[in-house]
């Protein structure tokens, strides 16, 4: 398999480097994300939308399958697996019910809390379950009291995720209630030198753009250095060298791949997929239609919210590292999420990017492929959705409040709205 994928690599190489630069070169820059509100336009489509393996014109098909089989594909030690690591693949935990959804996978996280500080496990609070010699297995101090798990998230429809303007996402915690209005995080893009950009990807919104995002999962999930990420992780704190037989970076720089290509695969892939689709059989029921309703009137929507615009096409984002192409200008999603952070009662302790007062608050859970899930919150605990919606607190209490209000059968009808998505 992999002497076939390197043999399509060398065939699409040239086709998959332009992509890189005729966004900047061809598109021209619209403006800046930060002065940008596109979901004023008049002029924006729906996004497209399936669990049909179908590229969203970001890539042809042809180079989206190969970008897919990358992601896909089992990493070897002789490849530069771990020497610490969760999984072989990202398709590993991205493949339900398509290659880049969800899966049952959970990670690990860990650290101390005395009080007032969070400080990380040695080695980071990331613990990996996986490692290529018994000698340097990672396993949880007895000293660690904050202990989580985390699910794996859906990447699919990430590309318009992505091409979502910074001031949109700041529109929306502007126009949230004070009680409800989410924390906007401007961090790192690794690609753009450090540039600062809206958070947006993963459950702590530890990145902002899908390239810094793949060289965080490559090193930290499958334990594999990229120019961005060029240092192995240790085991919990101990150095793993004498075990790391390949040099870094593992995933190293080409002319036309200065990210790793592996890395831009990925973050190709995911710029590709289609959005989640809703259950259009379902969503045309009487109950599901009644429960929309609901989700609306109690300010679910407030949090979880129902549409937003992608920035036109043109527009300069990631720090300058990538224009918004054609393909995911100027669209229609539907994720239900704001992506900001908030303290709903159920943050998992752990403190990233935002500093302390973010130990306790996650990213809103985009609902938009919903259905395939059937372990529910950041750590897969809840596995009912009245569960779910009952583990709710802190900042979401008056909404919750109102959920509880409701009759059975008026909470069926939101769960059937639920099921829809």
């Amino acid at each position: 398999m992999k002497s076939v994928l390197s043999d399509r690599r060398a065939r699409i190489a040239v086709r998959v480097a332009l992509l890189a630069v005729a966004p900047m070169a061809l598109l021209g820059a619209a403006g800046s994300e930060d002065l940008a509100l596109p979901f004023l336009s008049p002029e924006a489509v729906e996004a497209p939308a399936g669990f049909d393996g179908g590229t969203n014109g970001f890539l042809t098909q042809e180079e989206f399958d190969l970008a897919r089989e990358i992601f896909d594909e089992q990493e070897e030690i002789d490849e530069g697996l771990g020497p610490v690591y969760n999984a072989l693949s990202c398709g590993n935990c991205h493949q339900n019910p398509v290659s880049g959804g969800i899966s049952q996978v959970n990670e690990l996280r860990a650290g101390r809390f005395d009080g007032s500080t969070f400080f990380d496990h040695a080695g980071g609070s990331l613990i990996n379950d996986r490692a290529i010699d018994a000698a340097i297995q990672e396993r949880i101090s007895g000293s660690a009291n904050v202990r989580t798990f985390r699910t794996s998230l859906n990447a699919l429809g990430d590309g318009f995720v992505e091409a979502v303007a910074n001031a949109t996402i700041e529109a929306i915690a502007a126009n949230q209630p004070a009680s409800l209005r989410g924390t906007v995080l401007r961090i790192p893009v690794l690609e753009a030198g450090g540039v600062l950009r809206v958070a947006r990807f993963g459950w702590k919104n530890q990145h902002a753009s899908l390239v810094s995002f793949s060289a965080d999962a490559y090193l930290n999930e499958m334990g594999i250095t990229s120019p961005l990420l060029p240092d192995e992780n240790s085991s919990v704190g101990f150095p793993v060298d004498d075990f790391d037989e390949v040099p870094d970076p593992e995933d190293a720089a080409t002319p036309t791949e200065p990210n790793g290509p592996d890395v831009e695969a990925f973050a190709r892939f995911m710029r590709s997929t289609k959005v989640p689709p809703r259950d259009v059989v379902l969503a045309a029921t009487p109950d599901a239609q009644a429960g929309a309703q609901r989700f609306q009137q109690i300010g679910c929507a407030r949090c979880h919210v129902a549409r937003m615009v992608t920035a036109p096409a043109g527009t300069v984002i990631n720090g300058g590292a990538f224009v918004v192409p054609d393909a995911l200008g100027n669209k229609i999603i539907r994720p239900y999420s704001d992506f900001l952070l908030h303290d709903v009662g159920t943050g998992d302790g752990i403190v990233q990017n935002g500093g302390p007062a973010t130990r306790n608050k996650l990213r809103t859970p985009p609902l938009w492929g919903l259905r395939t899930r059937d372990r529910l919150m950041h750590d897969g605990e809840s596995l009912t959705r009245n569960d779910a919606i009952l583990r709710h607190s802190g900042q979401a209490t008056s909404v919750i409040n109102q959920y509880r209000n409701l009759s059975t059968a008026q909470k069926n009808q939101l769960v059937a709205f639920l099921n829809s998505l």
